[in-house]
């Protein structure tokens, strides 16, 4: 099935761009049923609950796909996650 390509257009989780089963378990795993529920959410804080959550430290690109959702649902064009790499590395290098 084809990703949505505009946020308006994402009516469940699977069709937000770069999110696939495992990225809507994390979602689940947060409380986030529905994609509008992640506008305005931080995708770093999103990460870090996570990890707290599920009580392992994550692949950083998960927090790479976090940004991409969210930036997507606040009505950037779709990217794919690693457009996000440099903005990650920015604020968390060691991460």
């Amino acid at each position: 099935m084809p990703k949505a390509r505009t946020s308006a257009a994402a009516k469940r989780l699977l069709d937000v761009p770069n999110i696939g089963p495992a990225m809507v378990e994390d979602f689940r795993n947060l409380g986030i049923q529905q994609p509008r529920q992640l506008i305005g959410k931080d995708p770093h804080a999103l990460y870090q609950s996570l990890c707290k959550v599920t009580g392992a430290r994550h692949d950083p690109c998960v927090l790479d796909t976090f940004i991409s959702a969210v930036r997507f649902m606040e009505g950037a064009p779709p990217h794919p996650w690693w457009h996000y790499t440099p903005e990650r590395k920015a604020t968390w290098p060691r991460l």
